[in-house]
């Protein structure tokens, strides 16, 4: 029977994935209702802590792009970028990493990746090796960064007091040497530019090469107190950092029942902090700054909030439901492999994270899951980078926005769909980043 309700969990994720947008969250939810309806399961409580960090997070995120702390922070990257131009291919990953690490979202990089494409092909650089390590290096960013609500996930289900930081010591380092390595494999990959066919095809065309020798720079106006929003959203971070790295700190307010933001011994957990802060640092903005809060709502990573939101909540809630029902038999099945060679879960954590496309879903779906197999905290830590899988399949928004502004054609998919330009890249960095989580655990 355990078959077939994986049979159905796995297709109504298939599904979702297909249809985008929300799609995954509802889908979900048809597969808890066949499970409850059909096959009798009780369903588990659903992931309010979770929801609510997502909200709060991109919440002030979205106040931080309002008050044009974002176009602050990328003007700062494109200025790096545009510095080096002859260095691209490393610069451009790295700066594209530690602005989406600041900022805990990777959609930040679609201001980065039409600079990244133009200054590459103004030097002649093969713009699909620093645009595809650069898209890689994004999405491994919420992987550490304690702005994300995918690392906050991870905290919640780990929950002990120094989870937080601790992901943060061990994914931080072990991203940026796997960033490190995809850029090596992609510093030569592929014809260069003045040898490349399809670029050779295309600069025959007046216009094209005229577009490509001009300069496109547009000044961006900052708002006035765009440095201020990110001093505030600065602060923030560095809050929760201090929660996570020094327990001692989060207030008490006297033993009894366990909630969602106080535990047994009464002391307020790293849940409720984060939500306390994050949303306390964006009513800060709105009131110094002069942020209109009807403005956040309209910006784009409010909106996406929604479609976050409901994916995670009906995903995570089916999934959860599934391994409530078969705990102990996946327990009895898998423990004993899990716990000899706890590396193999990463698989199942790479394979989740590219058939949700979603880093804060998988991890909310599957690290349970791998506690309760048996694997240490410290083996969860260091394969949290696995969750990164969304660029298997071409389909991920970041991917296709960085192939749409490679005008030279070299960032493209492969005659076999998987033989696309963020493959190699995107499998070394991730591979690279698990090994030495796994190092770093045993030192940390």
């Amino acid at each position: 029977m355990i078959f077939v309700e994986l049979a159905i969990l796995l297709l109504m994720i298939l599904i979702g994935s297909r249809m985008k947008g929300i799609g995954l969250g509802v889908m979900g939810m048809v597969g808890l209702l066949i499970f409850v309806l059909v096959f009798h399961m009780k369903p588990v409580e659903p992931p309010v802590a979770v929801l609510l960090i997502i909200l709060a997070i991109v919440t002030t995120a979205a106040t931080l792009q309002a008050a044009g702390g974002l176009d602050y922070l990328v003007s700062i990257a494109e200025k790096i970028i545009r510095r080096n131009p002859g260095q691209i291919t490393i610069i451009a990953p790295f700066t594209t990493y530690f602005l989406c690490l600041f900022a805990g979202t990777s959609h930040i990089v679609y201001s980065l990746l039409p600079i990244i494409a133009e200054v590459s092909a103004k030097k002649r650089i093969r713009p699909e090796r620093p645009l595809s390590i650069s898209v890689i290096a994004a999405h491994l960013s919420l992987t550490g960064s304690p702005m994300s609500a995918a690392t906050a996930s991870l905290a919640a289900v780990l929950a002990y007091s120094s989870a937080a930081l601790d992901i943060i010591k061990v994914c931080i380092p072990a991203c940026l040497i796997g960033i490190l390595a995809g850029v090596l494999v992609v510093w030569k990959k592929g014809k260069e530019l003045n040898d490349d066919p399809i670029f050779l095809e295309k600069m025959k065309d007046p216009a094209f090469a005229k577009s490509i020798e001009s300069s496109d720079n547009i000044t961006t106006v900052i708002k006035p107190g765009a440095k201020t929003a990110v001093l505030i959203f600065g602060i923030a971070i560095l809050m929760i950092i201090l929660c996570g790295a020094f327990p001692q700190l989060l207030p008490n307010v006297g033993a009894g029942e366990p909630g969602l933001a106080v535990n047994a011994d009464g002391n307020v957990n790293l849940t409720g902090m984060i939500i306390m802060i994050t949303l306390s640092a964006s009513a800060i903005m709105m009131l110094v700054l002069k942020v209109s809060p009807v403005e956040v709502t309209k910006m784009s990573l409010f909106t996406s909030m929604a479609s976050a939101i409901v994916s995670v909540l009906g995903v995570v809630w089916m999934s959860a439901t599934f391994m409530g029902a078969n705990e102990a038999l996946i327990e009895h099945t898998f423990g004993d492999i899990a716990g000899a060679h706890p590396w193999t879960f990463a698989f199942a954590l790479f394979f989740m994270g590219a058939l949700t496309f979603s880093q804060a879903a998988t991890t909310r779906t599957m690290m349970p899951i791998g506690l309760a197999l048996g694997i240490t905290q410290p083996h969860l830590i260091a394969m949290f980078p696995a969750v990164n899988g969304d660029f298997l399949l071409p389909g991920y928004p970041t991917l296709v926005a960085a192939m749409d502004f490679d005008r030279t054609g070299t960032t493209r998919i492969g005659k076999y769909v998987v033989n696309h330009s963020f493959m190699v890249p995107g499998l070394t960095a991730v591979t690279v980043a698990v090994a030495v989580g796994f190092l770093l655990s045993f030192i940390v």
